[in-house]
């Protein structure tokens, strides 16, 4: 969110803006919230409970994840039935739709060059165990944890291993439907969630298996999404 603004600070006025609702530090319809930002934007999450909050940032689209190919293409093709009507005119809105229109354009030629197979999420990794490596399925993951800028693994059988990826990296590679971002710290796997406590200010303290040792806490803005991703 932080680095969001920073940048539309710097650059007010992108052709179109897509967005990730999740963050590493919150949400990014806080950005379109704290800031005024006229481009067109299109949202992509894994969750659908925040569809009312961002048709009031100038949404063209909200896509779920995984974001089908057909389904970005749909929206681009919005973007340009939205911006033609003014298109037409000298005026710097129509010169604003015009390149809006062109940046369109560009992304689904550039859609249309790239291969189209299904999305395929990782399925397992390759840990160190003292001198060996050894394939671990991602189904037998329980959770990872970033803290001092290494990542470990924790395995349902409480086992753990340092992994060469960032929480970032992970969410990008890992099925959202099973993997879920709780915090800065913490990405779970669903089976690991044992229990949600409300907590104070509408946050939410989880208890995961294995036990963390730590307190593991939900915002009160991604509170909603978590509930979401538990009930499937």
């Amino acid at each position: 969110v932080a680095g969001a603004l920073a940048w539309l600070a710097a650059h007010p006025a992108p052709d179109l803006i897509l967005a990730d609702i999740q963050l590493a530090d919150g949400l990014s319809l806080e950005v379109f919230e704290r800031a005024v930002v006229r481009s067109p934007v299109i949202f992509t999450t894994a969750y659908d409970a925040y569809a009312i909050r961002a048709f009031k940032a100038n949404s063209v689209d909200y896509l779920l994840k995984p974001v089908k190919l057909v389904e970005l293409q749909a929206a681009l093709a919005k973007l340009r039935e939205w911006r033609s009507p003014v298109a037409l005119t000298d005026s710097p809105a129509g010169s604003a739709a015009k390149v809006a229109d062109d940046t369109a354009r560009r992304l689904e030629h550039l859609l249309d060059s790239l291969p189209r197979p299904d999305r395929q999420y990782k399925t397992r990794f390759l840990v160190r165990s003292g001198e060996q490596l050894l394939p671990l399925p991602a189904t037998s993951v329980a959770w990872f944890q970033s803290r001092h800028e290494t990542t470990t693994l924790v395995a349902a059988d409480g086992r753990r291993y340092v992994v060469d990826y960032t929480l970032e990296q992970l969410e990008a590679l890992l099925d959202p439907r099973q993997f879920f971002r709780l915090n800065r710290q913490f990405l779970a796997q669903l089976p690991a969630v044992l229990r949600l406590h409300p907590h104070f200010n509408g946050k939410l303290l989880l208890d995961l298996q294995p036990a963390p040792g730590e307190d593991v806490l939900v915002s009160r803005e991604k509170a909603a999404a978590v509930k979401s991703w538990l009930e499937g």
